[in-house]
């Protein structure tokens, strides 16, 4: 077709035709995210299930610790490496996306050498029952980072479908590995299996972007990233170290078995606490053409966001509390019966934050780190008071109404702050008026 005919097929369109195919497009890479969140959800509700069942509580408790550290290092690689790649390098050309991916996977690649290190060094050191799972950790840290790295690129690329496909692989993987670590029966043996299996994603990430990650372009990721980058370290750290804190002192506090019944809890929300912890891979870059293309409809973006989120994950909490005893005990073996005590407040904790991350996505999406910041460390300050101010009062159960109460609380801060930084972004863009 020539130039003049593709301009008259395009006068000849309706009106509101570009503005369906822009909301079609949108659809279809929420719809994409959607499926990969759900890929994701599912192999770590597995994963958890399957340790769970495979160890007591106390084990499972030490599986917990090693899965908070993870989150707590997969959250520093999000911060200074691909967090910015989503808010700057979502929908730009092709040459600029492929450069940046290079240099943000590199960072990430780099992310879970060094800190890798520092858990095996952490591991050997400690020994014990939680030592090896540490140490083994640390070997798996860079691969869980890179595949990682690959789902954020491809969202911000605008091409979930290549994120769901990695997290499938990774599920599929998974599978045999699971087993032969259920035959060694060692927590060291599952952690090994799991991030086994994310190296086999990882190297299909790399064959499906045909991107090998720039590790020297890191420090040059780092200087042209740093006015958001360091800020979202810190935002993401406060959020995972929080909840590794709360472990930890939990463990101090009430024992081992209490976090093996905290993290029981969260594998019966597991499906909208993976969408929560991946949120920002579809809704920050969703967030950032809503704002390029209709600033005024971020705000209700941002709500129709956090707000179904949020009513999805009362209507699963309230399934959860008609599940028979026999099938919890199926599905959780013995870790069930304390795990089934936290559903309540372990609901009404997860709605919370999500209700709370619609707004985020909209600071993200505005690049108000600041505000993101300030929040952050706010929530983070009231999870960890509230999570060990409970254990103390009242044990396991306090803790998690504690960690409810604060969460809920804190997103009321994101929303007020939201609502500041639309109106500070809608005053500096209004035109002028003519009054001459």
């Amino acid at each position: 077709m020539t130039t003049e005919e593709e301009q008259a097929t395009s006068s000849r369109a309706p009106a509101g035709a570009p503005g369906r195919t822009a909301k079609r497009a949108m659809v279809g890479r929420l719809s994409w995210g959607l499926a990969d969140q759900a890929a994701s959800s599912m192999t770590n509700f597995a994963v958890g299930i399957y340790v769970a069942r495979s160890l007591g509580p106390a084990a499972f408790g030490a599986f917990g610790l090693a899965w908070v550290t993870y989150g707590v290092v997969l959250n520093v690689s999000r911060g200074l490496a691909t967090d910015p790649l989503v808010v700057r390098f979502s929908g730009v050309p092709e040459t600029s996306w492929r450069g940046a991916v290079a240099r943000s996977s590199g960072t990430a690649l780099g992310v879970g050498a060094v800190l890798g290190a520092v858990c095996l060094a952490i591991g050997l050191a400690i020994g014990g029952g939680v030592g090896p799972a540490f140490a083994v950790l640390g070997v798996v840290l860079p691969a869980l980072l890179l595949q990682d790295a690959w789902r954020f690129a491809f969202f911000a690329a605008g091409d979930g479908r290549k994120a769901f496909l990695n997290d499938v692989v990774w599920g599929v993987a998974l599978v045999p590995a699971m087993v032969v670590a259920a035959h060694a029966g060692t927590v060291a043996a599952f952690v090994l299996a799991w991030g086994g299996s994310a190296a086999v994603a990882a190297a299909y990430g790399l064959l499906q972007s045909g991107i090998r990650p720039l590790v020297s372009g890191a420090r040059g990721w780092l200087r042209e990233q740093r006015d958001l980058g360091y800020r979202y370290l810190v935002e993401n750290v406060g959020l995972s170290g929080a909840s590794q804190l709360r472990a930890y002192g939990l463990g101090a506090i009430v024992g081992v078995g209490a976090v093996g019944a905290v993290r029981g809890a969260e594998l019966l929300l597991g499906p909208f606490l993976a969408v929560l912890m991946g949120l920002s891979l579809v809704t920050v870059a969703e967030a950032a053409r809503v704002l390029r293309r209709a600033s005024h409809r971020l705000g209700s973006f941002c709500l129709l966001l956090g707000g179904g989120q949020a009513a999805a994950a009362l209507v699963w909490g309230g399934a959860l509390l008609l599940v028979p005893d026999p099938l919890g005990e199926f599905v959780l073996g013995g870790v069930w019966h304390a795990a089934s005590q936290l559903i309540v407040p372990a609901t009404l904790g997860v709605a919370g934050a999500s209700l709370g991350t619609g707004a985020a996505a909209g600071l993200r999406a505005l690049g108000a780190a600041r505000r993101s910041l300030r929040c952050q460390l706010f929530a983070s300050a009231c999870y960890v008071g509230g999570g060990l101010g409970g254990a103390v009062a009242a044990g396991t159960a306090g803790s998690a109404w504690g960690v409810a109460a604060a969460t809920v609380g804190s997103s009321a801060v994101w929303w007020l702050e939201l609502r500041s930084a639309l109106r500070e972004h809608h005053k500096h863009t209004l035109p002028e008026v003519r009054t001459s």
